[in-house]
């Protein structure tokens, strides 16, 4: 019987050793499978923050285009006023640069009334008068 007992014992100190091996190979395991966990949600939170960012971005460009476009439309940045205009009132001796505003009222005595104030309108939007 106690050659029983010994060889149980073996057996037993044998599986003890094997379940030890095998405790260790696990833990040795989760360690490398929690490293992969951490690196797959690091990416997928620096995907999210890129998408928010990318969100954020069309959103400010797009208030962008709205506030040029509301600042083209108030304030154009092409000033110019018709040829007729123009040749009118070089002939008066008023050319480029700020208009005389009694240089203006002179060249324009002989329109009627409507004809100068589309005129005057035309050099206001052209910013040739303030």
């Amino acid at each position: 019987m106690e050659n029983e007992e010994k060889n149980v014992v073996e057996r037993l100190e044998a599986a003890t050793t094997l379940l030890e091996r095998t405790l260790s190979w696990l833990e040795e395991r989760q360690v490398a499978l929690s490293g992969e966990v951490e690196k797959i949600s690091a990416t997928v939170e620096q995907s999210r923050r890129e998408t928010e960012l990318a969100e954020k971005l069309a959103a400010v460009e797009r208030e962008l285009a709205e506030v040029k476009a509301a600042a083209n439309t108030v304030n154009p940045l092409r000033r110019t006023m018709p040829a007729a205009t123009a040749e009118m009132l070089a002939k008066h001796g008023i050319g480029d640069g700020p208009v005389d505003v009694h240089a203006l009222d002179a060249a324009l005595s002989g329109l009627s009334l409507e004809q100068r104030i589309a005129v005057k309108t035309q050099l206001l939007r052209a910013g040739a008068v303030a």
